[in-house]
């Protein structure tokens, strides 16, 4: 792993995964409003949370989402990598207070495109409440030595 650039796509194989844990705090999910303009009341008010089928507030899908950006961001492939493309399921609400564990596990690699697709969940106390697959463009070795 090149600290600079993570992992480089010659370095990357298949089952190799990575992970990071963060508690999703109130000032999160307003700082998150605010950066975001998505001030739906499901997120920043209790009252109004009591009346959805959540039963009380609720942080932003795309919140907890972006912890899968930090996973690939950071650790796998790491550093210098480019989104391609992401899907999402979201499969249940996170609540202010809980701990969501984002993990991205390498499903395949394509050297000769320079792309891997990753498969990627987040978890709250091991249950699922975003699934979904990561494409990116890693760096290369190959590419950087012939000055591409």
């Amino acid at each position: 792993m090149n600290p600079l650039n993570g992992y480089d796509i010659e370095d990357l194989s298949v089952g190799m995964s990575a992970e990071i844990s963060k508690t999703i705090t109130d000032a999160d999910i307003v700082m998150f409003s605010g950066v975001s303009t998505d001030i739906n009341a499901v997120h920043l008010n209790e009252e109004f949370g009591k009346t959805t089928m959540f039963g009380g507030r609720i942080a932003h899908g795309m919140l907890t989402a972006s912890l899968i950006s930090a996973v690939v961001g950071n650790k796998l492939p790491g550093a210098g990598c480019i989104y391609v493309g992401q899907t999402l399921k979201f499969k249940a609400p996170v609540r202010p207070g809980d701990t969501v564990t984002a993990k991205a596990t390498v499903k395949e690699v394509m050297v000769d495109k320079c792309r891997v697709i990753l498969d990627t969940v987040c978890t709250v106390a091991g249950k699922v409440v975003i699934e979904g697959e990561a494409t990116m463009m890693p760096s290369s070795r190959a590419r950087r030595e012939a000055g591409k």
